[in-house]
């Protein structure tokens, strides 16, 4: 689901890819709804390439959203996104324990919870990627198979 959630560079919010073209993307702004092109030149991110860093490598944004989803119980963040940078350091820790203080900036903790706040409120909230149920997929052939 975090492939289709894209981030662009200039835009406020979180836009959802609609179709694709030769030279731009048609996006959804969860926002408002109102569709618009994103040219190749627009800086344009999906969350599922994004990941935090941590002391031992990099945690893909989708497994931190979940942390957040579950500590929450699939609320809104209990904390203000513009809170002090010590409570957002704080706040991350808890969800991940072991995120690189030097590299992971407040305003990418800030930036990560407004985009939480947004996918929940419009009911998005399947973070992980479905690589569990595609693997279940591609055994059931085999045992549904007819042996002969």
């Amino acid at each position: 689901m975090l492939k289709e959630i894209l981030s662009i560079g200039g835009k406020p919010g979180l836009f959802k890819m609609v179709s694709q073209a030769k030279n731009m993307l048609i996006v959804e702004s969860l926002t408002d709804g109102k569709r618009t092109p994103a040219f190749a030149r627009d800086k344009v991110v999906s969350l599922g390439d994004i990941a935090i860093y941590t002391q031992t490598g990099e945690v893909p944004l989708g497994k931190v959203l979940h942390g957040i989803w579950e500590k929450e119980d699939g609320k809104p963040v209990s904390i203000d996104p513009k809170s002090d940078n010590d409570t957002l350091r704080g706040y991350l820790a808890e969800v991940l324990p072991d995120f690189d203080r030097d590299r992971v900036y407040p305003s990418d903790i800030r930036k990560m919870l407004m985009w939480y706040n947004q996918l929940v409120s419009k009911g998005l909230t399947d973070f992980l990627p479905a690589e569990e149920d595609a693997k279940e997929e591609e055994t059931q052939p085999e045992e549904n198979a007819v042996k002969e």
